[in-house]
């Protein structure tokens, strides 16, 4: 998105530590924080990439927030999956333009937000979440995103091996506990050459699932493998790893369906 900012959209904060605000612009509001209040107007008036100065001299740099940004910082029901796996998820799943994904459970709606972006306003994304407060917290997260719940995105309640006896989808995006019973059904209502992921926590869930795709034989070209994020610091000539870093949060399991 370019151009001004408007009262209503999100804002990315940066102050001089490098620490992150994430804010919603509304009119005749302020933000407060150790260094000073910050009325929004001079945010909006700053714009995209400007700086702006709070009233005890601490200065902000004003960005709109990435999706990155705005997974880190959102609120949140369920644990969501890191933007580190995401992008694995859209890469191994080939999820693209005009596409139709089906993905379970839903959690906080990260995930579901950049399915979105993905499959753009010509795809279509149906998301399944079996408990009703998850998908509440996931509506709202949607809903702040986006200004609104897209056109393109369907919410279900209830198991994923019912939404797939209605629809074929050409891309299957699980995290749920026990994956293998969905397979089951994708198996069989999932056409050749369509991907099956699934992000699970734990090697005994990978064992069960590749059992279960090895019994079903429509699944081939398996991929199972985990990404780990470590960040560095640069300061001049001085370049060394961060003190921290992303390890493990998930496996991946991508699968392509066959024929049989």
């Amino acid at each position: 998105m370019t151009g001004p900012l408007e009262y209503g959209q999100m804002v990315l904060l940066i102050d001089d530590k490098g620490r992150h605000y994430l804010v919603k612009l509304v009119e005749k509001s302020s933000f407060q924080y150790h260094r000073g209040n910050l009325p929004h107007a001079d945010i909006v008036e700053a714009g995209d990439g400007g700086a702006v100065t709070a009233s005890s001299g601490g200065v902000l740099r004003v960005l709109r927030p990435r999706l990155r940004d705005y997974i880190l910082k959102m609120p949140r029901g369920a644990q969501v999956v890191y933007p580190k796996d995401i992008g694995s998820i859209l890469i191994w799943g080939d999820i693209a333009a005009g596409m139709t994904v089906l993905e379970a459970g839903t959690g906080s709606g990260a995930l579901t937000a950049a399915l979105l972006r993905a499959v753009g306003p010509t795809g279509r994304v149906i998301t399944v979440e079996r408990r009703d407060d998850h998908a509440r917290t996931a509506v709202k997260t949607l809903t702040r995103w986006f200004g609104e719940i897209p056109a393109n995105l369907e919410m279900r309640s209830g198991e994923v091996e019912e939404a797939l006896e209605e629809v074929a989808p050409e891309r299957i995006v699980l995290d749920v506990p026990e994956p293998w019973h969905a397979a089951r059904v994708a198996a069989v209502r999932q056409e050749p050459g369509g991907v099956l992921c699934c992000y699970l926590p734990t090697v005994p869930q990978i064992q069960t699932l590749m059992e279960t795709l090895e019994q079903t034989r429509a699944y081939e070209d398996t991929d199972v493998f985990e990404t780990l994020e470590r960040s560095w610091n640069v300061s001049g000539r001085s370049v060394r790893p961060g003190h921290r870093m992303v390890g493990h949060t998930g496996f991946l399991v991508t699968s392509r369906r066959v024929s049989t």
